[in-house]
């Protein structure tokens, strides 16, 4: 096969020569730039990606896709709600719930809590609730004994001093009205579960007891705060939303989990883009180094330039050479750049083991994130981003040594020798 002129050319001026090894050395420092950039850029944002799909992940399996709330407040006849629901497209699940803020005490501690009614069967096909309990089941909320069962999380139970089989009081602020005035409820609890979700919010300042229970401590009769809704496609879960909205018309209100973590994930994806940018800035500095070592060899070349020139090359074909010369520069660094990364994201959380090990030092910390892996979760699109963006600076720091070199007066080079 034969090789284009202007190719063959490009590739034997990457070549150095002995009194050429400076800009060779520059060449090389340039390709290690832009490995360097590309390869930090995507194990950077595979991190993130792969923290905001475990918050995602930690965040819907306490929490459904969907909520389903009246303005009027308690409402009855949830079951043809549910129905309507059940009617939608990509609707998979429904649970009744009622939710209020109650306060827990044990012996002389006490905090405030956010209090779920549910029906532990029906919760379990909309939530990851069922998987998160360490200790005890939710089916034991249900369960008839001396006392009314509670489930809590494991920061609550810490901050409390309760653990499994322990009595714990419940209190609610508005109680019974009596000619002394309002008196708090009180009624105790047992508790038959520990949950951990892995976030602390909610691990700190949740507590579950049945529906039935909620109903009669609540003075609800049939009534229930909302209905929590499971959805196929959680990214179109407000799409969905918007259509039960539609079907069940005022006072019913939506919400899905983008609405509810709106704030959040935004500021998630904020800092995944100052990220990208500010990484970015890496393979620019490659790029200024490929600009360097182009105008060097250019200067170095002139004496070629003018001969190539004389013996008929174009000014097109000249200009070419060095944009040939900046593209292979700029592919070679993207490609190993872009293998390098994707691997160390696929073997990050074994690499960041070894480094905890060698360096005594605890780079993710298992209590606070509540992971016992690092995440990382390589997109596709980020990668062919980056390796885009990479492609291009590297393709535009070409294009001024090109101009320059082509722009060269063959006559004027040749006067002096």
């Amino acid at each position: 096969m034969k090789i284009p002129f202007e190719l063959y050319v490009a590739f034997r001026y990457l070549k150095a020569k002995r009194k050429q090894t400076f800009i060779s050395f520059i060449t090389l420092i340039s390709i290690l730039g832009v490995i360097l950039g590309v390869m930090a850029l995507i194990v950077v944002l595979s991190v993130m990606s792969g923290f905001q799909k475990s918050l995602r992940e930690k965040i819907l399996g306490a929490n459904a896709h969907i909520i389903v709330l009246n303005y009027e407040g308690p409402f009855n006849n949830y079951d043809d709600v549910m129905k309507k629901i059940k009617e939608v497209k990509g609707v998979e699940e429904s649970a009744p719930f009622i939710i209020s803020q109650v306060m827990l005490s044990s012996g002389e501690r006490s905090t405030g809590v956010v209090l779920k009614g549910i029906d532990p069967i029906l919760q379990a096909k909309v939530t990851n609730l069922e998987k998160s309990i360490k200790k005890g089941s939710l089916s034991d909320l249900k369960k008839k004994r001396d006392l009314p069962q509670i489930v809590i999380g494991r920061e609550l139970s810490r901050n409390l001093g309760a653990l499994m089989g322990d009595k714990i009081n419940l209190i609610i602020p508005m109680g019974d009205i009596t000619p002394m005035g309002v008196i708090p409820k009180v009624i105790e609890f047992e508790i038959c579960g520990i949950v951990e979700t892995g976030m602390f919010d909610y691990d700190s300042t949740m507590a579950y007891i049945s529906l039935e229970t909620a109903q009669k401590i609540f003075k609800l009769d049939k009534k229930i705060t909302g209905i929590e809704v499971k959805v196929a496609d959680i990214f179109k879960s407000d799409l969905i939303a918007q259509e039960i909205q539609g079907r069940l018309s005022l006072p019913f209100k939506t919400r899905d989990w983008k609405e509810m973590n709106k704030n959040l994930f935004s500021a998630l994806r904020l800092e995944k883009t100052a990220l990208f940018i500010i990484l970015l800035l890496i393979i620019l500095v490659a790029a200024f180094n490929i600009i360097t070592t182009l105008i060097m060899l250019v200067m170095e070349k002139n004496k070629d330039i003018a001969i190539l020139k004389s013996m008929g090359a174009t000014s097109k074909s000249i200009g070419k050479i060095f944009r040939l010369q900046g593209v292979i520069i700029g592919t070679v660094g993207t490609g190993v750049g872009a293998v390098l990364g994707v691997l160390i994201s696929l073997n990050l959380h074994p690499i960041v083991v070894f480094l905890e090990k060698v360096f005594k030092i605890e780079l993710l910390a298992r209590d606070v994130y509540m992971m016992d892996r690092f995440p990382s979760s390589i997109e596709p699109l980020d990668v062919i981003l980056i390796c885009l963006f990479s492609f291009l600076i590297c393709y535009f720091a070409t294009l001024y040594p090109a101009k320059k070199a082509s722009s060269m007066d063959p006559a004027e080079i040749l006067r002096y020798e």
